[in-house]
């Protein structure tokens, strides 16, 4: 390996692709990440001088560091390449203050794409480190580190053991919160909406049509249907207006990660991934970026390839102008590398990714569609009220040959609808007229998109980050779940008048139904609701802007990186002094009702959880809520039902099988034995022939099989291969050293969040 020119990349997948560029006078090496960081459980900032962070090598990186280090000192010049933002400009300055590498052999290049074009021209103009960047990844770390490391201590004592909290995550969480307190606080008011089905008089068709007007209560939706009878229908006015449609900028990483969930219903984790594999093959640009912008090439390739396969008429070049709260880094959106790859080799995930990127950007450059937006207004000669029918006809379809922009309230986008010609004075055959009950709809919760959206508009956060921090709080902390709520079901009479008479049916109506959506848990509730009471200014949507906003100075060279953490952190820390010295406990109690023996019930949050219990002293039942219940909507009849456990389901075998819930979840309790009860199985209903079968399954499962340790969805198992962690579908490694039983929740927590889940590998079968 001697005289080759050494280049240190992030991942082995990306400096894969880069080595087949470079060829053979190269050696391209993966740093794998950071190669050092803050000490882990210790503060390992310098807060008396000047913030100063004390960085050390991870024991997993110190056999990098040395093969890397021995590759340097061979190499007579280093290239440093890691990526084009702040935090790989850290990586790489991290690089050069570890592995001692003589100024003279350094050069730092950068790229947004991996195409040899890209990387022989960053070979031709290297450049120095970026020192700004790097004070303003520094700062955030640094800033992160103090806020998590002064404020969990207060949540330990003032709210319950190992919580945590962060600067960008605590915030974050009062977003899903506050939504959930918009919703509690709704009250559905139901209405009547009528629509009609019409029969064009020498028309065969029928189209139907909307009244104007809403009712408040069925006598006056009854009463209109009665005004309504022998009633005789015109068209009354027709509008007819060209309209324009224009194409979506292309791709920003938070419009992917929005996209993508509501086209793909990929997690934003998922999304990163994927797109991080499609960068790192050459496939995509950098996918860490808020620019709508693009590059002349891509505006060149993209006019070429609508020209040939479309035509003249379909190409429209535009660059779009970034809008987003802070935006920074500002390089190029992610578009494909190679605008005439209209599809690539790999998995079903990354096909279905880089189809959505490929054909944003190409959409972008294209035509607007025009349409035909048609408005009938329709009157009767009984009552004032009008019915409107709406309809669009496409005239070009444009862009929308190629893409359409999803919505966030997962509805389908609106198809073309075409009426016949139907002029004014056109007689009208009504056939059904229909009063249906409705309600209003409360606020939707965020669903992962929709939050970093939410995000993005606020300024919390950059592009890095959100989901990093989407994911610390569903999975690492357990402050919210992804999930689904059933609503709220409501009897409601439906009046349906044809000819002269006037039916009622009956029928339940839903509100509030929502699936793949973020429910804030009880605990995710209890700590903002105390972070928001005790430290205001740090929850305040806008003051996390704002320190956005000076890392963004810092990356520009107006503000020193230190004195950006002063101006936060001294009347921050002043008053956790403050807050520490407060030895009042923070208790969440609430008084549900009355239970029919007379006794009270009470909902409260305590060291394990909340619960709710019945009564006091020696009479005194208790049990834990379950996943998706809160303390603030908590009603009697619920508590009373959480109450019924534990419950004897019956005997097998001369020993009682008693069902109940605890900390973690619904279980059986069968002599000395726990049996953890599977999805779906309620511990109020579950048959004595059902517990049997589950009993007699765990009897025959083998030692190796067992569960060493259980945390609510987190397991420690003992696998074929050893111990591991799961969590849902996914598999993680327990590292090497340790002790699989003393694993607290802590402790899995951590390496869920700092490994990646395990693939799939298949055995190789040596020739």
């Amino acid at each position: 390996m001697e005289g080759k020119q050494l280049v240190i990349v992030e991942s082995p997948e990306k400096a894969k692709t880069i080595q087949k560029f470079l060829g053979g006078d190269f050696l391209v090496k993966a740093s794998v990440g950071h190669i050092r960081d803050l000490e882990e459980h210790s503060l390992s900032v310098d807060v008396q001088n000047g913030f100063a962070p004390k960085y050390v090598i991870p024991a997993g990186k110190q056999k990098v560091v040395a093969e890397l280090k021995k590759l340097a000192d061979a190499a007579p010049v280093v290239w440093l390449a890691s990526d084009e933002d702040r935090e790989g400009e850290a990586i790489s300055w991290h690089l050069r203050e570890t592995l001692g590498i003589a100024p003279e052999k350094i050069h730092r290049i950068a790229f947004h794409e991996i195409t040899k074009n890209a990387i022989l021209e960053a070979i031709q103009n290297p450049r120095d480190i970026d020192m700004n960047m790097v004070g303003a990844q520094q700062a955030r770390r640094v800033l992160d580190r103090l806020v998590g490391f002064e404020l969990s201590p207060i949540l330990w004592k003032k709210i319950q053991p190992k919580l945590s909290a962060g600067r960008v995550q605590s915030v974050t969480l009062r977003l899903i919160v506050d939504r959930e307190k918009e919703i509690m606080a709704f009250n559905p008011e139901p209405f009547y909406r009528v629509e009609a089905d019409f029969r064009p008089e020498g028309i065969r068709s029928s189209l139907k049509a909307t009244l104007d007007t809403r009712f408040a209560g069925q006598d006056d939706a009854r009463r209109f249907l009665e005004d309504s009878i022998g009633a005789k229908y015109t068209v009354e006015s027709v509008e007819k207006k060209e309209g324009v449609r224009y194409p979506a900028p292309p791709f920003t990483t938070s419009t992917l990660q929005q996209e993508a969930s509501r086209k793909l219903r990929f997690p934003v984790s998922t999304t990163m991934r994927v797109a991080q594999a499609l960068y790192e093959r050459g496939l995509i640009t950098y996918m860490r970026t808020d620019s709508t912008n693009l590059s002349g090439l891509a505006l060149g390739t993209a006019k070429q390839f609508i020209v040939e396969n479309y035509g003249p008429q379909y190409h429209h070049a535009r660059q779009y102008k970034t809008s987003s709260k802070g935006a920074q880094e500002a390089h190029e959106a992610i578009r494909p590398t190679y605008i005439g790859n209209t599809s690539i080799d790999g998995n079903a995930q990354e096909k279905k990714l880089y189809e959505l990127i490929w054909k944003r950007t190409v959409a972008s450059q294209m035509e607007e569609s025009r349409v035909m937006n048609t408005t009938l207004r329709i009157g009767q000669d009984h009552r004032p009220e009008k019915y409107g029918v709406q309809s669009v006809e496409i005239l070009f379809d444009g862009f929308m040959k190629v893409y359409l922009e999803g919505r966030d309230d997962d509805s389908a986008a609106p198809e073309e609808v075409i009426l016949p010609e139907i002029p004014e004075g056109t007689v009208m055959h009504a056939q059904t007229v229909n009063a249906v009950c409705k309600f209003t709809q409360p606020p939707q919760r965020y669903s992962e998109a929709t939050l970093v959206k939410k995000m993005e508009e606020l300024g919390i956060g950059r592009p890095s980050t959100y989901a990093a921090t989407v994911s610390t709080l569903t999975q690492a902390r357990g402050y919210a779940a992804r999930g689904d709520k059933p609503g709220t079901q409501y009897k409601v009479t439906n009046l349906s008048l044809s000819g002269s008479n006037i039916k009622t049916s009956s029928k339940t109506e839903v509100v509030g139904a929502e699936k793949g959506k973020l429910l804030p848990q009880e605990l995710g509730l209890v700590v903002t609701d105390y972070l928001v009471d005790n430290f205001t200014d740090i929850l305040e949507y806008g003051f996390t802007a704002a320190v956005e906003e000076d890392f963004d100075k810092v990356a520009e060279g107006k503000l020193p990186w230190n004195k950006a953490i002063e101006v936060f952190y001294t009347p921050f820390h002043a008053h956790v002094n403050e807050v520490m010295a407060d030895r009042t406990y923070s208790k969440v109690s609430r008084e549900i009702g009355i239970a029919p023996d007379g006794e009270k019930v009470i909902a409260s949050f305590g060291k394990f959880g909340a619960y709710v219990q019945k009564g006091e002293g020696e009479n005194r039942q208790s049990a834990s809520l379950g996943k998706d219940q809160l303390i603030e909507s908590l009603t009697l009849e619920e508590a009373l039902r959480l109450l019924e456990l534990p419950r004897k389901v019956g005997t097998l075998e001369g020993v009682d099988v008693i069902a109940t819930k605890g900390r973690f979840g619904p279980y059986l309790k069968y002599g000395d034995k726990n049996v953890k009860l599977p999805r779906g199985k309620d511990p109020l209903s579950i048959s004595l022939d059902e517990c049997a079968a589950l009993i007699r399954e765990t009897a025959a499962q083998t030692p190796q099989q067992a569960v060493i340790a259980e945390f609510g969805d987190i397991r420690v198992l003992n696998g074929r291969f050893g111990p591991y962690i799961k969590q849902g579908d996914s598999n993680f490694k327990i590292p090497k050293g340790t002790d699989a039983g003393s694993l607290t929740e802590a402790d899995c927590k951590a390496i869920i969040t700092n490994t990646q889940p395990t693939g799939k590998y298949r055995k190789k079968i040596k020739k």
